[in-house]
């Protein structure tokens, strides 16, 4: 423990500071908290790919645990603005949309909070004081800060974030859009993103979450995110991650669904030296199903980790994940899918893909899709690919009158499109798709940065 202190003093330091700057009449019950998460990362620490730890075997956070990040207390009120909101985001005037920089909430630029027939979309920190019946339940119950040292981080500093709650019955009609956005500071900063979505039996929402940056520089953000999803209730996910090329990242997802519920969730990535993408879902109710969909890019020597675990609890329970990577340069992915049908999940199905392309002979994927079976009455299926652009498809489009160029643009966008396209919100498929186009520039076949 004294190695740990000592490595990470500067963390326990920021605490310290941060505990000092709280108000002094704030919750008993969260100050608690915050301090058995400390005490989780002081044992913790961030974890280590040594032998023995799968869950870590492909990506090593040492550049993490090794720099030294600031923790700032104040938000950049003067740094941005919303027209920067609308150069680096989706938008539109039926979303609702809460917006913070730098870990702290941005009253300004959020215009539509909302807490109107029961429904509530607030601030983390309100909630926790207002209406704690409602969030101590939930709050590190599916994230517990036992499970690694980010999430005990994490927890540690939770203050502010996103807190959705919508009543048995009712349906958030509008988006929700979660902006957490890194504004630029003369020193590496590190933010502590924290979401908490409970939607009760019967109830139905649609969120956002948006990873963005105004800065090229290297910071960290530590992002934890728990939702629920209660008998019969449906919540339709998208998270983008977009930081800075300098940047790292360490997003940790969980999803606990009641009987008969669905979630269904797709990940965009593009951006960040380091990051990963950790999502657990527990199908806990006969009936439930989830859907899983993802696309990452990664150039350079770019680095991106999905890390996805089912667990199929209940019986008759479904899931689906499918996952593409387009990687060039001497960039790095992993693709780590993880599928557990318990004992008693009779009737479950589960199906798990990994299709990736190669750009370059300098990347590389690390994929594996596994299933563990405690159930004799099941259907499961995994797979995964990884390979360049198929000579016969270029020589197809370039016997149409493409040029190399031109025929490789459209055979790596066709190959994007099969996850964009899924996507319902008008608003956000179009903006995925500009984003995906931008990209491919960078993207170039046989690009060895």
């Amino acid at each position: 423990m004294t190695q740990v202190l000592t490595k990470y003093q500067r963390y326990l330091s920021d605490f310290r500071d941060f505990e000092r700057n709280l108000p002094a009449d704030g919750p008993e019950w969260v100050h608690q908290v915050r301090a058995g998460a400390l005490a989780a990362f002081t044992e913790l620490g961030f974890p280590t790919a040594t032998r023995g730890n799968e869950e870590w075997k492909y990506t090593h956070v040492s550049p993490i645990a090794n720099a030294s990040f600031v923790y700032p207390f104040g938000p950049s009120l003067d740094r941005v603005t919303a027209a920067d909101l609308r150069r680096l985001v989706p938008e539109s005037r039926g979303w609702i949309r809460l917006v913070f920089v730098d870990g702290h909430y941005i009253e300004a630029l959020s215009p539509s909070p909302l807490d109107t027939g029961g429904i509530r979309v607030a601030n983390l920190r309100e909630a926790m004081v207002r209406e704690r019946e409602l969030v101590e339940p939930h709050l590190t119950r599916y994230a517990p800060v036992a499970d690694d040292g980010f999430t005990a981080l994490n927890t540690a500093f939770v203050h502010e974030g996103a807190f959705v709650h919508v009543p048995a019955g009712l349906t958030l009609k509008r988006p929700l859009h979660l902006v957490y956005l890194t504004s630029e500071r003369p020193q590496p900063t590190v933010s502590y993103p924290r979401t908490l979505v409970v939607l009760e039996d019967g109830s139905a929402a649609t969120v956002i979450e948006s990873y963005v940056t105004l800065s090229p520089s290297l910071y960290f953000t530590d992002a934890v995110t728990e939702m629920v999803v209660g008998d019969g209730a449906a919540l339709h996910h998208y998270r983008l991650l977009m930081e800075s090329p300098a940047a790292f990242h360490m997003g940790i997802t969980r999803v606990h669904q009641g009987r008969e519920s669905s979630f269904n969730s797709t990940s965009y990535a593009r951006g960040a030296a380091l990051a990963r993408n950790d999502l657990h879902v527990f199908l806990d109710g006969s009936g439930s199903t989830c859907s899983l969909r993802g696309l990452y890019l990664t150039s350079g020597t770019q680095h991106m980790d999905n890390h996805i675990s089912i667990d199929h609890v209940a019986p008759h329970t479904s899931s689906d994940q499918y996952f593409k990577g387009i990687l060039a340069g001497r960039s790095r992915a992993v693709f780590s899918g993880r599928v557990r049908v318990h004992k008693d999940a009779q009737k479950s199905r589960a199906v798990q893909a990994d299709k990736n392309l190669l750009l370059s002979e300098g990347a590389e994927v690390d994929t594996k899709p596994s299933l563990e079976i405690y159930a004799d009455d099941v259907q499961c299926t995994h797979g995964a690919t990884a390979g360049a652009i198929s000579e016969e498809a270029l020589f197809y489009m370039r016997s149409r009158g493409l040029d190399q160029e031109e025929a490789t643009r459209f055979l790596i966008q066709g190959f994007a499109r099969e996850i964009v396209d899924t996507i319902p919100l008008r608003p956000l498929r179009t903006y995925l798709e500009r984003l995906t186009m931008g990209a491919l520039p960078s993207l170039q076949v046989g690009e060895q940065q």
